[in-house]
């Protein structure tokens, strides 16, 4: 049992980190990248589930399967490395006590709802970091980050409140249980499934929940960009595999709906992002692609429960290898807008790009690999190519992002080593991850055959010929779309402007109102010397009466 507690420190770390943070402030800001140790602890070398009971039924911190130990490991060291990165480039930010605070609240967060094993502690995670994380998107203040932050929060306050509905409905349906283990084989209705769809996807920004998505990571500081693209948004995916049955007749209705969002979603967010001229937004819509790749393994799922196991590890694979690969390219767009880098350290954010691609040899091979296969053998076998064709388009999307970080670097200025080293780290982790994880080792030998090699350099050959003939013909964004409508930002003011007017008419009572002022005035007169002395008396003396009586 004593080493149950320690999945208790897991969330508890970010805590107490803040806690020596209000105490000491300045002197601790160096080792609050710290906070994330026993997560990864934990993920090593995890012990039985933790029971707390007495604080309500069926609670439970903890998880020996692989997907939670997974998630825990790669959500861990990518806020390891980020916040290394953080303890640097919020050095010179007067407000980064600030920025600390909601960092370690969100992280508090984020860590809860991978190790928690009931709703109530998952929502608990869930609505600590979605709340927290408002405070890392506005951090940097002016219009843009208000703007972003007010559309932000206003899409998590509804997200809370459509996932707290779906989850009281579905706690009704389980007879009042909240394990996820009892809610697996509890049936589920089309009104929950529904509230669940629209609460977690609005976390996980896929299309079309994804309009806060492009202004959010602009806006944010860079390791903050990291943690809510590479960590953050996957809650939503996390919390749908979790919260649903593993087997039911409506999942089965609706998986090919599911299925045409995240293809739909994959292309969409593509064709956003190339007419985008930040390099933050164009990954952002990254982001809202690759999303869509996590949303057609849950219509697998939903398509194909006898499968489910395998399904499971295909989820993990795509969500470790995304999560540490978009988490280094943010921190590469902010490295390369503050400093200038060497020619040779450009090969280093290519690595990431190249795995969000597919290309062989990377995490990210293995991963598009395992999704082919997973498509052959099902019953959406017809959608295969479509696959590559969507890595044809992030290929596209990436090597502008890239272009745009070249673009947008200065010319002098010498990034420090405090940056460099876990940029660095994860910069490399596509190429390092498949053999020191035996689980993506696997994927990975598996494309090594000629037609899955072929299979997967075709598209990232494509892109890279188009997008040097788009070079070489001076191609640029067509004028009309440079400044594309934002239906979602105009619909966030105008929801801020009529909550800010009254929607009544406030009604005036009809007395003499300058009489009665003053004598308002000569009462506040008489009592003026001693008068609140004087009340908290009387206060205490008909309390001292009540209690006799």
């Amino acid at each position: 049992m004593s080493g149950a507690w320690l999945w208790l420190l897991v969330p508890v770390a970010p805590l107490l980190a803040i806690v020596l943070l209000l105490a000491l402030r300045e002197r601790v800001i160096g080792w609050l990248w710290l906070a994330c140790v026993p997560a990864l602890v934990a993920t090593l070398w995890p012990a039985e589930g933790l029971d707390l009971p007495w604080l309500w039924a069926e609670m439970r911190w903890g998880g020996d399967d692989a997907l939670t130990r997974a998630w825990l490991g790669f959500s861990a060291l990518l806020w390891g490395c980020a916040g290394l990165f953080a303890v640097s480039s919020q050095a010179g930010d007067r407000r980064r006590l600030r920025f600390w605070l909601f960092w370690l609240l969100a992280l508090s967060g984020n860590l809860l709802l991978i190790i928690a094993a009931d709703a109530l502690s998952f929502y608990l995670g869930f609505s600590l970091m979605s709340l927290s994380a408002y405070g890392l998107v506005v951090h940097q203040g002016g219009p843009q980050p208000r703007r972003a932050g007010r559309l932000y929060l206003q899409l998590a306050v509804c997200g809370e409140m459509l996932l707290l509905a779906a989850l009281l409905l579905r706690t009704s349906g389980a007879q009042g249980a909240f394990g996820f283990e009892t809610w697996a084989g509890v049936p589920i209705d089309g009104m929950t499934l529904l509230l669940l769809l629209i609460g977690l996807g609005l976390k996980a920004g896929f299309w079309p929940l994804h309009v806060w998505l492009p202004l959010a990571h602009p806006a944010a500081p860079a390791p903050a960009s990291a943690v809510l693209s590479g960590a953050m948004i996957k809650a939503g995916i996390l919390g749908l595999w979790r919260c649903l049955p593993q087997d039911d007749p409506l999942l089965l209705q609706w998986s090919p709906v599911l299925l045409a969002v995240g293809l739909f979603g994959a292309f969409y967010a593509v064709l956003l992002g190339l007419c985008s001229r930040q390099a933050k937004a164009v990954l952002a819509y990254s982001s809202v692609s690759q999303m869509g790749y996590f949303v057609m393994i849950l219509a697998l799922a939903w398509r194909d429960p006898q499968n489910l196991a395998a399904l499971a590890v295909l989820l993990v694979i795509f969500g470790v290898h995304h999560g540490l690969a978009k988490g280094a390219l943010f921190l590469s767009a902010g490295l390369s807008h503050s400093y200038r880098l060497p020619r040779l350290a450009w090969l280093l954010p290519a690595i990431p790009a190249l795995a969000l691609i597919g290309a062989p040899l990377t995490s990210g091979g293995a991963a598009k690999t395992a999704l082919k296969s997973a498509f052959a053998d099902g019953h959406f076998a017809a959608w295969q190519d479509l696959l590559s064709l969507g890595s044809l388009a992030t290929g596209l999307l990436l090597l502008r992002a890239l272009w745009l970080m070249r673009q947008d670097a200065p010319q002098t200025g010498r990034a420090p080593a405090l940056q460099l080293v876990p940029w660095a780290l994860l910069c490399l982790m596509p190429l390092a991850l498949p053999w020191l994880w035996p689980t993506l080792r696997g994927a990975l030998v598996y494309s090594f055959g000629l037609a899955d090699t072929w299979k997967l350099l075709w598209p990232l050959l494509a892109a890279c010929l188009l997008a040097a003939l788009a070079l070489r013909l001076g191609w640029s964004v067509p004028r009309m779309l440079r400044r594309l409508p934002d239906p979602a930002s105009w619909a966030s003011l105008r929801l801020k402007r009529l909550t800010q007017r009254p929607p009544l008419v406030v009604p005036r009572p009809a007395t003499a109102r300058e009489r009665w002022r003053a004598r308002e005035r000569r009462w506040n007169r008489f009592w003026q010397r001693g008068a609140l002395a004087l009340s908290a008396w009387v206060v205490a003396a008909l309390l001292w009466l009540g209690w006799l009586w």
